[in-house]
């Protein structure tokens, strides 16, 4: 896979979570640890994402 379709991929998922995150906060059937779960989630796959973009990659 090349770099730019993992990145392409990670921000499919990301949006995909953010969504996710959207629509369990208007639902109050949703537990606030399920969110937070999935805001630990997203905040991984942006660090993901940031770090493949740095110049210099670890």
């Amino acid at each position: 896979m090349s770099l730019a379709s993992h990145l392409a991929e990670l921000k499919r998922k990301h949006g995909d979570i953010e969504r996710e995150i959207d629509e369990a906060s208007n639902h109050p059937s949703y537990d606030a640890l399920e969110i937070a779960q999935l805001k630990r989630r997203k905040l991984a796959l942006k660090d993901e994402i940031e770090k493949l973009r740095s110049p210099t990659r670890h």
